[in-house]
């Protein structure tokens, strides 16, 4: 992420009428929820698949191994953005946002199978789901109310996101709990990326970047819900 939104223009949406600007808002996050449906949706049919648990738990035994699959996970967020900011074809940024949402589907697996069959707190993922769309409201509002312009934080979040991997690449190469306080510091992080992600909605993103911008935001929510759930499972076992 840059400090200097890539999608800022003298086109933006900023500067279109106000019939313009709604119809782009209820377009972006009717994507958004669309984009949370297909995540559901899939997750059900990957937890259907016979054999997925033992399959999982062996993926994720071995750190290079869950290392490898992030490593692929954010390949496949680069090329999803880089589709979703396309302006070659719409098909092309309805395909990023589909790769997204299966990419999502596939790295929360591991996490939703711990939660759900395996330690049997699969209460917590409606919490965790109720708390973040809570989370996300406020700071939705926020943005909207205010107004200001928080590009600014590209720069903080690009910073965070480095030292995140970071820390994630030397806990599953040496074997240590990162804990609950950098699930913390992550829910921070999250909550800052809804934060400039609603900005550049308001701001920067051209009237028929819907596709894009609900990509954007659908990213910061998952990394959000990732995160409360990693909470409240740590608190549930300490308890």
């Amino acid at each position: 992420m840059e400090s200097h939104n890539p999608y800022a223009s003298p086109y933006s949406v900023a500067q279109a009428p106000a019939a313009t600007r709604t119809e782009f808002y209820q377009k972006t996050y009717l994507h958004l929820a669309g984009a949370i449906g297909a995540f559901i949706i899939l997750e059900a049919m990957l937890f259907a698949i016979p054999g997925i648990d033992v399959f999982v738990m062996k993926m994720i035994g071995g750190g290079v191994s869950w290392l490898i699959v992030l490593g692929l996970f954010m390949a496949a967020s680069w090329v999803a953005n880089k589709w979703a900011t396309s302006d070659t074809s719409r098909g092309m940024q309805y395909a990023g946002l589909g790769l997204y949402v299966v990419a999502e589907a596939i790295i929360f697996l591991p996490l939703l199978l711990i939660a759900v069959r395996f330690t049997g707190q699969s209460h917590l993922v409606g919490q965790a789901a109720i708390i973040t769309l809570g989370l996300f409201a406020g700071l939705t509002f926020v943005a909207f109310t205010t107004k200001k312009d928080f590009s600014f934080l590209g720069g903080v979040l690009k910073i965070g996101f480095f030292v995140a991997f970071g820390l994630i690449a030397a806990s599953l190469l040496m074997g240590f709990n990162l804990g609950i306080w950098f699930s913390g510091a992550m829910v921070l992080v999250a909550g800052i990326s809804i934060l400039y992600q609603t900005s550049n909605i308001i701001h920067n993103y051209r009237p028929d970047q819907h596709v894009a911008a609900s990509l954007g935001l659908f990213a910061s929510v998952a990394l959000l819900f990732w995160y409360v759930l990693q909470i409240l499972m740590s608190l549930s076992s300490s308890d």
